[in-house]
């Protein structure tokens, strides 16, 4: 809901059920066709890999998507879930908002290897704004290609231009830095597209073993990561991107610059909002805010979510009584049930 008036009550969501924007050219510099995920079982003889980003799971990044395991129309991971979308052949790991995306992330070496084929200049712009057209051949955007041997590589996607640490022929070992997170080619968000081939053809590292199109509910996903790095990327219910408190209605373009103003006593609004991601079909959401009392000074709960949801912020909150708010620490509470159960919980504060 979005009104220009503040109402003493304010309830609203803003959505996005897209993929966002991600790669579709197989290489970082004169690619190749695109390759389709592989159509035979892979071999397990591949890379060791550690986590590709020098951010912190659940902290300052998180999994956005996986390598989509369907053959067909449909979309499915390799868990079986929708945390995915049509043929994305790759793990997606995803900064909070531009603002850790503008104070630098480093992009890590998956494995030791030789880059092969790296490109850059190409302008850290949203594909939003600048439009599919802009990025036509070059979807990856800034890029590097690392050979590991035996006919494996891995791909590194939507790089900031001018931030490669990494030159074409150079041997790299695994963890080491060889670029930044930015925010090139096809995407609406900063984050890194990791892609992983045997002879061309797209492999999961979570099972790389894995009969085509088939997933696993049960999978530990462990595959080709190294112990740390499969305890970083588990497969987690959904994620909290943001949470916090804001002077008024937010936008999804303020929470994604990292530009929400926070409230002060005085200010026309309490307001506190949540972004979260891989939400799925039936999930109900709650978000309250209570006072210094305890008490419950607004709250909402959605209907069930008609279709699965690669990113949905929700806020609630209140208009400033006259007089300004009262000392103390205000409280939100947000809760995600799924099947009749909370899979996502989250509770933050702020004091006046």
């Amino acid at each position: 809901m979005t009104r220009s008036a503040l109402p003493a009550l304010l309830l609203g969501v803003l959505t996005a059920c897209s993929p966002a924007g991600e790669p579709q050219d197989a290489a970082a510099a004169a690619p190749p066709p695109a390759p389709s995920v592989s159509t035979a079982a892979a071999p397990v003889d591949g890379p060791q890999l550690s986590f590709p980003l020098a951010c912190v799971v659940g902290e300052t990044c998180e999994v956005q998507n996986h390598v989509d395991v369907d053959p067909g129309p449909g979309v499915k991971d390799y868990r079986c879930g929708p945390q995915t979308y049509e043929k994305h052949g790759g793990v997606d790991i995803r900064l909070l908002d531009m603002a850790a995306q503008r104070r630098g992330v480093d992009v890590l070496a998956a494995a030791p290897g030789r880059v092969t084929r790296l490109r850059d200049g190409v302008a850290d712009v949203s594909v939003k704004v600048a439009g599919p057209a802009s990025v036509a051949g070059q979807e990856c955007g800034n890029g590097v290609v690392i050979d590991h041997g035996g006919g494996w590589e891995t791909q590194y996607c939507h790089l900031a231009r001018g931030g490669m640490m990494v030159k074409q022929g150079d041997t790299v070992a695994a963890g080491q830095p060889i670029a930044r997170v930015g925010l090139s080619g096809n995407t609406e968000y900063p984050h890194l597209h990791l892609s992983v081939r045997k002879a061309g053809t797209i492999v999961d590292p979570y099972r790389p073993d894995a009969a085509p199109g088939t997933c696993n509910a049960a999978s530990p996903g462990v595959g080709l990561w190294n112990p740390a790095a499969a305890k970083a990327v588990a497969y987690q219910p959904g994620a909290v991107l943001n949470a916090g408190f804001a002077v008024g209605q937010p936008t999804m373009e303020a929470v994604e610059a990292g530009d929400v103003t926070v409230p002060s006593a005085g200010g026309p609004a309490l307001v506190a909002y949540v972004r979260a991601i891989n939400l799925q079909a039936g999930d109900v959401l709650s978000l309250s805010v209570q006072d210094p009392d305890g008490s419950v000074l607004a709250q909402s709960t959605l209907e069930p979510l008609e279709r699965s949801k690669a990113q949905y912020l929700l806020y609630v909150g209140k208009k400033t009584p006259a007089g300004g708010w009262r000392s103390g620490q205000y409280a939100a509470t947000y809760v995600v049930t799924r099947a009749g159960r909370p899979v996502l919980r989250q509770t933050f504060e702020l004091a006046f």
